[in-house]
């Protein structure tokens, strides 16, 4: 079962990091899809969560995070925890 968890506010290409606003926690090792005008883009599990540049192992509900991922990913893709 998939529940929503944030939207992504913006993407670094050349970090490959995508910023995500958080509706729900998130952990590291949580497995991830990104979701953009109801295509599944694709699938990863968490590696590395920031919270303004610092490592964190989760984040909670209202936290922006930088969320390093292996694809691009355009703004306004919604992130969804399986």
């Amino acid at each position: 079962m998939m529940f929503k968890v944030g939207r992504v506010t913006h993407y670094y290409d050349k970090i490959g990091v995508a910023i995500v606003e958080l509706d729900a926690p998130l952990g590291v090792g949580d497995k991830v899809k990104f979701v953009r005008g109801g295509e599944e883009l694709f699938s990863e599990v968490v590696e590395s969560i920031q919270i303004e540049h610092e490592k964190k192992d989760s984040a909670k509900k209202g936290d922006v995070i930088g969320l390093k991922v292996k694809e691009s990913v355009k703004e306004g893709a919604e992130v969804f925890k399986e």
